[in-house]
């Protein structure tokens, strides 16, 4: 979830996380770091709004999804 962008979106707190995740029966789930250091990129785009307003930020870490 996009957050600290007003007119976009606020982002969630820990607690709304929570009932979402309820919400879509999810048994596990893992909570990272946000902010600007978060970027949705798949297959060549960003599909999030990197809270930083100059864009992503450069990283040392991923998560990376891969399909079989």
């Amino acid at each position: 979830v996009d957050g600290r962008r007003p007119g976009h979106s606020l982002g969630l707190t820990i607690e709304e996380l929570v009932e979402e995740l309820k919400n879509y029966q999810v048994k596990n789930a893992l909570n990272l770091d946000g902010g600007g250091s978060t970027t949705f990129y798949l297959q060549g785009q960003i599909l999030n709004i990197p809270a930083d307003l100059t864009g992503e930020r450069k990283i040392s870490t991923a998560i990376l999804l891969q399909k079989k």
